[in-house]
């Protein structure tokens, strides 16, 4: 797997334990040669974030007041 990444075991072994500092070009090349693209294209997909619209649905006014003309 690492000869099929280009890293080496080391960098292999610290992908597969989860360290945040192997470069994100080695995780998506693991999720294409493991035919996972499908999962890391909807990794940074605002819609499926549902934490982050729950906080942009609270942050919105609960009132909306129109100017007076």
């Amino acid at each position: 797997m690492a000869a099929r990444l280009f890293v080496g075991r080391s960098t292999l072994w610290r992908l597969e334990k989860g360290d945040p500092n192997v470069s994100l070009g080695t995780l998506a090349s693991a999720a294409f040669v493991l035919q996972l693209q499908d999962r890391l294209a909807g990794l940074a997909a605002p819609s499926k974030d549902a934490l982050a619209l729950r906080l942009d649905e609270e942050r919105l006014p609960l009132r909306i007041r129109r100017k007076r003309s």
